[in-house]
């Protein structure tokens, strides 16, 4: 291992700016989307900070007046300054057009992404959240079984062996997680967004985001949006289809868009069969030019066979086969949600104003160890203001807001006989309240050069009131204050090239499913787990020009109380506080076309793309009394996610891809037992020239490589600990899409 893994301290930002120098010296252009085969996250399109945007579509008629006034107290000292961005929004007020969010993504110092739909909906059976974040740098998403995935962001949640933590997801800003703060992947629908957001770490303070992996915005399009009518049918591997249809249009100021898929799959693995429908719409209406309200409608019905962690030999060499525990209980992962919202949209002169209101019914029917039957019911609210303007011949953007996300969970096990409810084993209601509050200002003190400020306030509660007391009373609750400061600069080098820096503080509040407690590990109760807390430094590049994209981003997380599992009993995992860690590492993306010309040399010439992610994870222990500086287990250290495709001017395409993880990685905390490297060859070839008609065939693993997809972690492992996820094995996919 090398001097630098060997010095939990040390920093990885010196060869990440070495790396962001050399990137300033070699990366010339302008970028596209990954619809001309480039990579998608990233950054974006930046206006010419030297000239004012155009005018919005329907400006009042005092706006020009109004902006002249202003422009004539400009102090004859002040430097040059960007003009402001002002409320350009449209078709719809609501719902931000791909370059609309993009221009608002980019006004955020620190790694972020943007995904549009045309990055992946067309070319890949879009499947899993997976498909949608595999060229995203420092995220590390791998499915377990049917639509659940392990996702990580900057080292974010390891320790949690079941859904997710560490990580906020949103539906059109509607919150999937809920109110205690776990998230789940199956009733995310791939085929149903325009685009989705990605926020790491503490850029995602707009969202009330407190956690150390950030927050992720799927967006579902409107009925103003072009090509709202479209129907699409997928087929492949281990009995996978999948039928998709969607409608929309507009009539004076009503829109509407409803999408709507029905899937099930066979499964790789035995007793991994499921089959789900999803539906998501939503009705807009413009009151004015200037205000718009939108009312959305989610619904998802998910039945989901488990086949369950098995150990390492086995995944390796019968990786087909289900854990016996979990045939024998018949483990399922089953269902049922409906979310509704509101979201108002007010533009004044210089400022926009969001606010709205969700509500969420979801019950989950989970036959595991017990019988788990859980009914939980979110609502919440938000408001935003964005305001950017001149102020005394400075551009200043503010961007201030409050999220309320307030939840009670009936929870109720039971013995599960044979896949079937036996005998109450445990029941509370779970209570859980969360208040944020945050603002953050970027003032321009250059024409292209913005320092950025700002904070976020987070009260949260959780009470815990027992109902079944025969193994004693379980009750309690705990409450928190926690403020995350957060300051960079982001300098708009030229309008195609982005440097950005910042430190800031994240705050994650521990979940009901944080505790310890078995025989021979202590007694930790929920209502005594801290939250985590990291202040995390970063620094990084990102551009986009016509034959190159690329994202360089060097960050240090410093971690105290991070929820990790440091006890386990019967092979579970117990999540409890660490003292101290360190997540570093560095996320690399890159588009460019490799060879121009190649056949047809003509004003649209032939390209041989090349899209690449690379991250670097070191994540460890920092001087731990258990664990030294041990690595923290549960994500590889490089990984590496690359396509090579030649693309014509008509819309053919064709390439190879490769997924790599070069370095196996550890398991437990302690250190003793690791996963297996791989290295996995796919190929896809289709047609999408933008036109109302794409196809595509997609092969997957066509080595059939055995492999270890991913790992739960534990604190000591041995040989025969059922910690392992296996790899799919070879498949082929195709797919046919049509759109008016």
């Amino acid at each position: 291992m090398s001097s630098a893994c060997s010095r939990p301290r040390r920093l990885l930002l010196a060869p990440a700016i070495a790396m962001l120098s050399t990137s300033l010296v070699c990366f010339p252009a302008f970028a596209q989307s990954r619809s001309d085969g480039v990579l998608p996250p990233v950054t974006v399109q930046a206006p010419d900070q030297a000239t004012r945007p155009a005018a919005r579509p329907k400006p009042r008629a005092a706006a020009p007046a109004a902006r002249a006034a202003r422009a004539t107290t400009t102090a004859p000292q002040a430097p040059a300054v960007a003009a402001p961005a002002e409320a350009v929004r449209g078709p719809s007020l609501t719902v931000l057009t791909v370059q609309q969010a993009l221009r608002d993504i980019e006004q955020t110092p620190g790694g972020v992404a943007l995904v549009p739909a045309n990055a992946y909906r067309n070319s890949t059976v879009s499947n899993t959240i997976k498909d949608i974040l595999d060229y995203v740098p420092g995220v590390f998403a791998q499915p377990k079984w049917g639509d659940d995935t392990r996702l990580s962001i900057r080292g974010s949640g390891l320790s949690r062996n079941f859904h997710l933590r560490g990580v906020q997801l949103y539906m059109d800003g509607i919150p999937i997680n809920t109110a205690d703060g776990y998230g789940d992947f199956q009733e995310i629908d791939p085929t149903a967004y325009k685009y989705v957001e990605v926020y790491k770490g503490g850029n995602a303070l707009q969202f009330g985001a407190n956690s150390l992996g950030g927050a992720i915005n799927f967006v579902t399009p409107s009925g103003r949006d072009p090509h709202p009518n479209g129907v699409s049918v997928d087929a492949g591997a281990f009995g996978y289809r999948r039928l998709q249809a969607n409608a929309g249009g507009v009539n004076g100021a009503w829109d509407g868009y409803i999408t709507a898929s029905t899937q099930a799959t066979n499964g790789f693995r035995d007793h991994s069969d499921g089959h789900g429908n999803r539906v998501s719409a939503n009705v807009g209406y413009q009151i004015t030019p200037d205000i718009e309200t939108r009312f959305y409608l989610n619904a998802n019905s998910i039945r989901q066979r488990i086949p369950g962690s098995v150990t390492k030999q086995s995944a390796l060499n019968s990786p087909e086969t289900a854990a016996a525990g979990n045939v024998t209980l018949d483990q399922q992962r089953n269902i049922d949600t409906v979310r509704i919202a509101n979201k108002t949209t007010i533009r004044f002169e210089d400022t926009v104003v969001d606010f709205g209101m969700f509500g969420v019914d979801r019950h989950l029917m989970h036959p595991i160890f017990q019988w788990l039957d859980y009914h939980y019911q979110d609502y919440g609210g938000f408001a935003k203001v964005t305001d950017d303007r001149l102020i005394g011949g400075f551009r200043n953007r503010l961007v201030a807001g409050v999220n309320v996300l307030n939840g009670r969970i009936d929870n109720k096990q039971y013995v599960n006989i044979a896949g079937n409810k036996g005998a109450l084993a445990s029941s509370s209601i779970d209570s859980s309240k969360n208040t944020s509050l945050y603002i953050e200002d970027s003032f321009y003190v250059l024409r292209n050069l913005a320092l950025v400020g700002g904070t976020q306030f987070l009260h949260a509660a959780r009470d815990r009131r027992d109902r079944y007391l025969a193994d004693g009373n379980q009750s309690g609750s705990t409450s928190f204050d926690l403020w995350s400061p957060k300051g960079g600069l982001l300098w708009q080098i030229d309008p195609t090239w982005q440097g950005f820096a910042n430190i800031s503080r994240s705050a994650e509040v521990p979940s009901f499913g944080e505790s310890s407690s078995g025989p021979g590990i202590p007694s930790i109760p929920f209502t005594s787990i801290r939250p985590q807390r990291a202040t995390t430094y970063e620094i990084g590049t990102r551009g986009r020009r016509p034959d190159l994209t690329w994202e360089l981003t060097g960050y240090r997380s410093e971690i105290k109380d991070e929820l990790l599992c440091l006890y386990s009993a019967f092979g579970n995992c117990n999540v409890t506080n660490a003292d101290r860690t360190v997540h570093q590492g560095i996320e690399a993306g890159l588009g460019a076309a490799v060879l121009k010309g190649l056949f047809d040399r003509g004003p649209a010439p032939d390209k041989l793309w090349l899209n690449m992610a690379y991250t670097l994870n070191d994540f460890r222990f920092d001087n731990d009394a258990k664990f030294g500086n041990n690595l923290l287990p549960g994500a590889p250290r490089h990984y590496l996610r690359a396509e090579l495709l030649y693309k014509h001017a008509n819309g053919f395409y064709a390439g190879p891809n490769v997924e790599w993880v070069p370095q196996a990685y550890y398991v437990d905390s302690a250190n003793t037992l690791k996963t297996e490297p791989y290295a996995l060859l796919g190929l896809k070839a289709g047609i999408d020239n933008g036109g109302p008609y794409s196809i595509y065939i997609e092969g997957r693993n066509l080595l059939n490589k055995t492999y270890i997809a991913s790992a739960s972690i534990i604190d000591k492992a041995n040989a025969n600990s059922p910690l392992f996820e296996p790899g799919t094995g070879r498949a082929v996919y195709a797919g046919f899409k049509a759109k008016w």
